[in-house]
């Protein structure tokens, strides 16, 4: 079933096309990356998906209902999460007031968000800002499953975590597709890493699509990524760097 689809989605700033054309879709229970070197517009399409940058031209689509002038807010109450690059926590509040924040319902329960990541269970009384960054990073994801939403977008999740930290993060994701039919639209510059997690995958550069796929057809076509982040033929060197040093 699909949860998210763009039509020929242009977006863009005080009118200025930045992503054009973009046709993309994420099935329920999906992990997608979206990939791209910095500035592809890989940001900007998660913000235009919650509502938080204009659309210019074409449509979104969450579970087949047009999300044509609706707001931020009636977005996320329709079910499409957003955990940004700077995670958004209220630092001076507790990881439980944290969590109950993602309550759009009064049925909406925190459980389940704390057996997908236990590790917040010993921390509910501490504040978010004592935290460590990969701490906040899972409250931040935990925070967006309470309120058990269809489409969950994240952006740059691993950023200034240790690799360990993220292997964890990444598979909390994959756990939370499997056991809520959430689909997932990854943003991640760790493009190995997110590929090994990730059923299909675009790579945007200058705010179009370059190269789509299954994840597992990407990860094994080093060369045919590097070019698409770089835009001319790539070398090894180059393929190498852009798939995280893989051969």
């Amino acid at each position: 079933m699909t949860v998210l689809r763009t039509h020929d989605l242009t977006l863009g700033y005080e009118g200025k096309p930045v992503v054009r054309d973009l046709d993309l879709h994420v099935e329920a229970g999906e992990i997608v990356a979206l990939l791209g070197a910095n500035g592809a517009g890989k940001t900007t399409t998660l913000l235009g998906l919650s509502g938080l940058v204009e659309v210019l031209g074409g449509r979104i689509e969450l579970d087949g209902a047009d999300l044509a002038g609706v707001g931020p807010h009636q977005i996320a109450r329709r079910g499409l999460a957003h955990v940004p690059e700077d995670r958004a926590l209220f630092t001076d509040l507790t990881v439980r007031e944290n969590l109950q924040l993602g309550q759009h319902s009064r049925r909406a329960d925190v459980a389940p968000a704390l057996a997908l990541c236990p590790e917040l269970e010993p921390l509910l009384g501490r504040r978010a800002g004592l935290l460590s960054g990969g701490e906040q990073q899972m409250l931040a994801v935990a925070r967006a499953v309470v309120g058990g939403p269809r489409v969950l977008l994240v952006d740059e999740m691993s950023l200034g975590l240790a690799p360990l930290v993220v292997t964890r993060l990444l598979a909390v994701l994959r756990e939370v597709a499997a056991t809520t039919g959430c689909g997932i639209v990854l943003v991640e510059q760790h493009v190995q890493q997110a590929l090994a997690i990730a059923d299909r995958g675009y790579v945007l550069r200058r705010g179009r699509v370059a190269l789509e796929g299954a994840a597992a057809e990407l990860r094994r076509s080093a060369a045919l990524l590097a070019e698409s982040y770089l835009g001319d033929d790539a070398t090894e060197a180059a393929a190498q760097a852009a798939t995280g040093g893989a051969p």
